[in-house]
């Protein structure tokens, strides 16, 4: 490293989503560093790291997604590995930062999840995280090593002006996504709308009421993470009802767990836009799902990281 640059770079990745690293180290110029991550019989998992790391800028793209735990260790037992190599810098690249739900006690003996996973990564030797969305954004403050949280909205709303839709108004499913769904309907000139809903239990929707004026127009329903499906798809098919002309659906996390994919494809939704932050396996990718990469988003940043460049310039 000489003035506070690096000489070299390398990008690794264990194996929750190696089609995102690669298309990252292609954007980049770089072939995906040479390393293995299996398991022994027993279940653990087991790291070699094949070429030198040793002074250089390095970077670990692992989304923590299903399996969550196996892909958690194999981030942290990367960037062990990469610590005790001499790695100049590890950069731990997470498109999709789990266990980020629990971020807060919202209840008596909750733990705290969010920040605990924070607490992990620094503790194995990351000297630095960059991410995409976080589930809420004081997640940033969990850490004492710097963030750099990038938004998928710009990408989503890219994707949406390219379709030139009409009379479009912009939908939260929940209270939760209001600033989120405020925020593109600026970027889209749109007014916007939201759905109030009572939650009985964990995983569990129901829809009250919609506030804002739906009829008659084209609503994209917007949220950070879709897992089983269930508030968008009560959300898309309440406005369908309460005379929405169609029903787009966008999310940053397309996490897609149990129900999710007959949900969605036997719901009100017209197109649901993804992004792929985590993998669509095969029985996942329906007529209904639109995927967009963020690999050339993470490159941009990753880029700008190690050659010491502003990072915000990329929302200008």
């Amino acid at each position: 490293m000489k003035n506070g640059v690096f000489s070299d770079f390398k990008v690794f990745t264990g194996n929750a989503h190696p089609e995102l690293a690669e298309e990252i180290a292609s954007i980049m110029g770089k072939p995906l560093g040479k390393s293995n991550v299996q398991k022994f019989s027993d279940g653990e998992i087991s790291v070699s790291v094949w070429e030198t790391v040793r002074g250089l800028d390095t970077y670990i793209v692992q989304p923590t997604s299903e399996p969550v735990n196996d892909s958690l260790m194999e981030l942290l037992i990367m960037i062990d590995a990469m610590k005790r190599a001499s790695a100049g810098r590890i950069n731990a690249v997470i498109p999709y930062y789990g266990y980020a739900r629990q971020d807060r006690k919202a209840k008596a003996r909750d733990p705290i999840t969010a920040k605990l996973v924070a607490d992990l990564l620094s503790a194995a030797g990351a000297d630095r995280v960059v991410a995409m969305d976080l589930h809420a954004a004081q997640i940033q403050g969990y850490f004492n090593i710097p963030v750099d949280h990038l938004l998928g909205m710009p990408i989503l709303v890219k994707h949406f002006r390219s379709k030139r839709l009409s009379d479009v108004v912009v939908v939260s499913p929940d209270h939760g996504s209001v600033t989120r769904a405020r925020n593109m309907a600026h970027l889209l000139d749109a007014p916007i709308a939201i759905v109030d809903k009572r939650r009985p239990k964990a995983n569990v929707s129901e829809v009250m009421n919609i506030i804002g004026d739906i009829d008659g127009k084209t609503a994209i329903l917007v949220d950070d993470m879709i897992d089983t499906a269930g508030t968008i798809t009560n959300a898309a098919n309440a406005l369908k009802e309460m005379g929405a002309r169609e029903v787009y659906a966008c999310a940053t996390h397309g996490v897609l767990s149990g129900p999710a994919v007959s949900r969605i494809d036997e719901s009100a939704i017209k197109e649901i836009a993804l992004l792929n932050t985590v993998p669509f396996p095969r029985e996942k990718m329906i007529d209904k799902l639109q995927v967009l990469s963020v690999a050339p988003l993470f490159a941009e940043a990753m880029t700008r990281i190690f050659t010491n460049d502003s990072i915000s310039k990329l929302f200008d």
